[in-house]
């Protein structure tokens, strides 16, 4: 008889000691772990904040556990005098500094609801997402400040609490920053009266302790989702999802989610991935997080992994690309060997990547996947059992996936099949905010009686239970009358040796007599020193005897970069955009291999 997906033939591959199952998940708020880790570890580090100085070497900061609960309670307390009330939204605009985990507590010990938002959005996308959450109250940083206060009149802020990052900086970094860079930076700010600076609340509300009853049924975050399609959505969790999902991390991960673990706080906290699995997951630990507040600086991300040794870092695959390709990790300039597992998300692993990154650290660089609307992870490869190539892993303890069918939408395909990803997970949003069509869409009952997520998720399950993930269904083009996925073509492209990184995507065909149809784009960065001709990746592509000759791209351009989110994805749209917008413009459009500079 063959495997179904009702069998769960992924749990006999979990490691030893993964449980089949986590029930009964524990039933009280997030920040409950905040409290019990104060109460367990008051004196032990909950956040390390570090900079560089020059003449004077790596100074750090640290926030204990006492200190982290004491003053979330401090700012939940002054969240409330300012008519904050339990069901409000608080957008948090912060950076990954020791001040987004005192904002995220302090909003949610008051029941309120976490909007956090990427601070590099510009302001009309800002203005979107706070009309859409209605957000009353912000926290964020000085260097946002006079954004926040151009937009205000469109939204419905009406309290501001700022923020200077030298506050949680180590002492002479601070006085360093105050004199060469605050204004230069524009750090420095006229605060307009009626707004609050933190370190004032803090102190003003120093001792006292909010007392408001909140759920584990009650919604903890809005967490907004769209950046790669478009139309931002708001994932709308509750506090008993995100438990039940670190929860189910922390298993997986098994001795390497510990008390004495080091978590490299790179992925930004604002984004659902770091603020799953790097803050809620290490404060239910009451283990340590390392800040890095900016992820795309590998010179510095490289100087906190030497200096401060973290032992789990979980990160996108552009990141482990950079340290990989870092010219001073190749003259051995860096010691990386305390990292001992590092989950990678949002994008595929190419598997040069995660070889060449386990090669150099001595960890395990393991593959999983997630989605904003089951905040965050569903599956992972396991730590210390097989890693399948090009797999997504194994579905988490409580967690059930199915394949079904892209023309009905409904019946599984056979085991081994491609369909589309649908997941049931105690972990599950309840629903966008303000979207019921989206809602009903992505949330659909079952014949089990279950709501099912549709993830957009083109993949197959294989005989074992390990899962993959094709492509996006967006993302699928129609090369020649057949379905082509751009994310097989970039996995095959990106072991070129020469090649760092590639994106491949449908571009209308430029062929007049072919008027209607489509063509495959591959944009290209290739690795310094490198040369590489137009012939010489359709030789490569054709040598692997892995892609059709319509999967094999027809146009390329070489560039130095690829547009990406904060947290890795690449935005095939904008390459689109970029490629309609020169058709037509003998300057500007694709570049000829052989004219590159590389």
């Amino acid at each position: 008889m063959s495997v179904t997906y009702a069998d769960k033939p992924w749990l006999k591959h979990y490691d030893k000691g993964v449980p089949r199952s986590l029930q009964p998940y524990p039933s009280h708020p997030l920040h409950q772990f905040l409290i019990d880790a104060a109460a367990r570890n008051p004196d032990g580090t909950a956040v390390l904040t570090s900079a560089h100085l020059p003449l004077f070497g790596r100074k750090k900061a640290e926030l204990t556990y006492r200190e982290l609960n004491d003053q979330s309670d401090a700012l939940a307390s002054a969240l409330l005098d300012m008519g904050v009330k339990k069901g409000d939204r608080v957008a948090v605009m912060l950076p990954n500094a020791a001040q987004f985990p005192i904002a995220f507590f302090a909003v949610l010990k008051i029941g309120a609801i976490v909007c956090a938002a990427n601070p590099t959005h510009p302001a009309g996308k800002l203005i979107e997402q706070f009309k859409d959450c209605g957000a009353t109250t912000i926290i964020t940083l000085s260097l946002f400040y006079n954004t926040v206060k151009k937009i205000q009149p469109q939204t419905d802020l009406k309290n501001v609490i700022v923020t200077n990052i030298k506050e949680y900086l180590p002492g002479l970094a601070a006085f360093l920053f105050t004199v060469a860079k605050e204004r230069k930076e524009g750090h420095r700010i006229e605060k307009h009266p009626v707004d609050h600076a933190l370190p004032d609340l803090l102190a003003r509300y120093k001792g006292k302790r909010p007392n408001v009853n909140v759920s584990p049924n009650d919604v903890a975050i809005f967490q907004y989702t769209g950046g790669t399609t478009g139309v931002p959505k708001a994932a709308v969790s509750t506090h008993q999802a995100l438990v039940a999902n670190l929860v189910q991390i922390r298993a997986f991960l098994l001795d390497a989610a510990s008390p004495e673990a080091r978590f490299l706080a790179a992925i930004p906290l604002f984004h659902v991935f770091g603020m799953v699995t790097v803050l809620s997951t290490a404060v239910s630990l009451a283990a340590s997080m390392i800040m890095v507040p900016n992820p795309r600086d590998t010179h510095d991300v490289l100087e906190v992994i030497d200096h401060y040794r973290p032992t789990l870092f979980m990160g996108v695959p552009a990141m482990y690309n950079a340290i990989n390709n870092h010219p001073d990790v190749a003259a051995g300039k860096y010691e990386l060997h305390s990292i001992r597992a590092c989950v990678s998300g949002s994008a595929p692993l190419a598997p040069t990547t995660k070889r060449r990154f386990e090669e150099l650290t001595g960890g395990k660089l393991i593959e999983g996947f997630g989605m904003s609307e089951c905040p965050t992870a569903v599956c992972c490869n396991p730590l210390y059992g097989e890693n399948r190539t090009g797999s997504i892993g194994l579905p988490f303890p409580d967690v059930e996936m199915r394949v079904v069918s892209l023309d009905d939408e409904l019946s599984d395909v056979p085991v081994g099949k491609i369909g589309e990803l649908v997941i049931w997970s105690p972990n599950l949003m309840i629903g966008y905010h303000n979207m019921p069509d989206e809602t009903e869409s992505a949330l659909r009952l079952g014949p089990d009686g279950k709501k099912w997520l549709y993830t957009g998720d083109i993949g197959y399950m294989d005989e074992e239970g390990y899962f993959y993930i094709v492509d996006r269904k967006k993302d699928m083009a129609l090369i020649g009358g057949f379905n082509v996925y751009p994310t097989q073509v970039e996995k095959v492209l990106l072991e070129h040796p020469s090649i760092q990184e590639v994106a491949v995507a449908a571009v209308p065909h430029d062929d007049p007599s072919k008027a209607g149809q489509e063509m495959l784009k591959a944009w290209v960065i290739v690795k310094a020193g490198q040369t590489l001709t137009e012939q010489d990746i359709v030789k490569f592509a054709q040598s692997t005897e892995r892609l059709a000759r319509r999967e094999i791209p027809t146009r390329y351009e070489y560039v130095s970069e690829l547009p990406r989110t904060l947290v890795g994805k690449v935005l095939r749209r904008e390459l689109i955009a970029k490629e309609l917008e020169a058709r037509g413009k003998p300057s500007v459009g694709i570049v000829p291999v052989e004219q590159s500079a590389h």
